[in-house]
Order: structure tokens, then sequence, then C-alpha cells
């Protein structure tokens, strides 16, 4: 451990970061306790409210002394809520999760702590780092139901030394134990579930608040008018529901046609839901820049078994192209696609298309 042994733990309300607070007050950390107000809303459909509650009910069980509320709404604003409305309106599906961590949580988060004299940050992300002569890595949680690596595939070598993941060994059913047997006021709390920022409210709705509807054709595969959609930026690549269609087997988002409004949908073992490259951008390391065009098992979403491909990448403007063994179902554009070696994250980018249907 580091002379300096205060650390900025991110207590959320949920029950992962409670643990992890009070396993590094074991370890022999003096703990200040951080929460980030990052969105609001003037009605309860934002749980900000209830997690700030929860969080200060934590760190007075665990004897935390050291609470700080960390006002971050206006920098979220500008670096989250605005990608999200861009992306989306460009036809996108964004993951602002991960951008959070990357921007917010181990960005804005760790300069308080800097400020604040600690050593580092912590939070309840089922992840671990490693260090070695090449620097710093990120590893996959021992959870794999509830690995957080894919969410912290954006960070830097210099967040993640600063970074401290003390659930990292343990399965959620031991965290809930542990909770349990302290006492901690949250231990029952459930995980939270969706975008954690608007709470209850859809993600329709929160998108209409400032992308005008834009309505237009719905068609099939083979050109034939079914159906209006409310805008191409209430739909996502795979999605079923929500469409619309009366009548006929279930239908699925099958691709996104900007340049004439219009949403195409399919069978749900549709030949154009399914391919086997994508076109990448704004590929970022965390391993050691290793050959540009390297095997790998890749993830094009959250809890998908990884898969094998091979990542071209150029070198000059950081775009690239991942070509799969097999051929993968709704590859996203907007999403963030992961590789890892082993346990251990080598990088990631943000999916453009997939195949030749560029939308960007």
């Amino acid at each position: 451990m580091s002379t300096n042994n205060r650390i900025l733990v991110g207590l959320s309300g949920g029950v992962d970061s409670a643990v992890s607070a009070y396993l590094l007050q074991r370890e022999g950390w003096d703990v200040v306790a951080g929460f980030m107000k990052n969105y609001t809303t003037e009605d309860d459909s934002c749980p900000t409210r209830r997690d700030r509650d929860d969080a200060l009910r934590v760190a007075e069980h665990l004897g935390i002394r050291d609470f700080v509320i960390m006002d971050f709404r206006r920098e979220y604003e500008a670096r989250i809520i605005d990608y999200i409305y861009e992306r989306y309106d460009r036809g996108l599906t964004p993951n602002p999760d991960v951008l959070c961590n990357n921007l917010v949580k181990f960005d804005l988060f760790a300069e308080e702590a800097i400020k604040l004299g600690c050593a580092g940050v912590a939070t309840g992300h089922y992840a671990r780092t490693d260090r070695d002569d090449t620097g710093m890595h990120l590893l996959r949680g021992v959870d794999e139901n509830k690995d957080q690596s894919y969410f912290l595939s954006r960070l830097s070598g210099a967040q993640l030394q600063r970074a401290h993941f003390p659930v990292w060994h343990l399965k959620k059913p031991a965290v809930r134990d542990i909770a349990r047997r302290i006492g901690l006021p949250n231990a029952e709390r459930p995980d939270s579930q969706g975008l954690c920022f608007i709470g209850k409210v859809p993600i329709r709705e929160f998108l209409r608040s400032r992308i005008p509807e834009n309505p237009g054709d719905i068609v099939d595969t083979a050109g034939n008018t079914i159906g209006r959609h409310e805008g191409l930026a209430h739909y996502t690549v795979g999605q079923r529901r929500g469409i619309r269609v009366g009548g006929g087997p279930a239908r699925f988002v099958v691709a996104k046609d900007r340049k004439n409004n219009r949403l195409i949908v399919g069978g749900e073992h549709a030949p154009e839901l399914y391919d086997s490259i994508c076109h990448v951008c704004n590929w970022h390391w965390i391993e050691p820049a290793r050959a540009w065009e390297f095997e790998a098992g890749v993830k094009i979403r959250y809890r998908q078994p990884d898969q094998r491909a091979t990542v071209r990448i150029h070198p000059e403007d950081h775009t690239g192209t991942v070509r799969f063994s097999q051929r993968q179902r709704a590859i996203t554009p907007g999403q963030i696609i992961v590789a890892y070696h082993a346990d251990r994250v080598v990088g990631s980018a943000e999916i453009v298309s997939a195949g030749d249907n560029t939308i960007c």
C-alpha cells in the first residue's frame, strides 16, 4: 500500500460500492466517501436523491466521517448528455455508461481525489488491474456474470494506475452475504437496470425532449412499405418491440436508411441482420500497442461471450475492421466493441457500421 493510505470511494447507493468501502477499511485505508451528483430532474423519475440518501446511510453505518457530494451536473451535460443526443440524432445507439467511466468517474472524480489528498479512487466495478514491466493492464473480474471490464475499456493506463476495484475477487452472492453480515442498510437493494441517469423515464421520452420526431416509412427487406416509424433515433438494430407493424410474424430492425429516412425490418433470421465484419473508429489501446493486425476474443455488446475475430487497425487514424470467424447478429453502430486476450482487455473502439452498410 502507498504511504498515503487515504482513498476516495465512489459511493453510488448500491451494495457493490458499499462493500468496496468496507473491504478497503479492513485493509487499513482511510476511506473518504464521494457521491457524484450527475443528473437530476424536477420530479421523482431520477434516482439521484434516493442514491444519495442510501450512500449517506452506508457512510454513517461504516463510520466514514468524510462524506463529500460532488456536483458534476454541468460537466455531465456537456460530456455525456450532449453526446447521447448527438449520437442518437445521427442514427447511432451510443453506450453512455462506457463514456461516463473514462470522462467522469475516473476523470472528474479522480481529479477531486487529488484535491482531497487521496492516493487513488475506488468503485464497486467487477474488474481488476495488474501492473508489470509493460505498464497497467485491465482484466475481467472473477464473477463472469457481473464482469464489468467491458464498461471500463476506454480507461487509460494513467487512470488505471489510480483505480481500485475491491470486489474484483468476489461473486455477487458473496458481496450480498458480506453486506448482510455487517448489516449494511442497502444490503437487499436490487441492482440498477437500464441507463443509470434517467431512472424511470423511457429512453424514447428522454430523446423527444431534444430530438424532433421525423416520421418515415418502415419497409421490409424486399423494399415493400409496411408502416410508418416515428424517427430513426428511436430505433436500434436488432430491436423488436415498439416497431408497431401489425400482423404477420415478428419483425426486427435490420438497418436504418438515413438517406431516405427509412427503417428496414425483417424476420428474426433475416440474412440482413447478420454479418461477419464491422468497421470501427476511435480505437483505444489498453494493452501496449501490438501488431496492427491481431487475433482476439471480441465482444460487440456487454455479456456477450467472446467471439473469435481478426482485428485490423490503421495506425494513422485509429480506424479499422473486425472480421469475425462466425457471423454476428445485430452489430449495432454506435456501440463499443472490446477486444480481449484471455482475461486482459487489449483495447476498444466504436462500431461505425456492419458489412457495407455504412450509415455514418
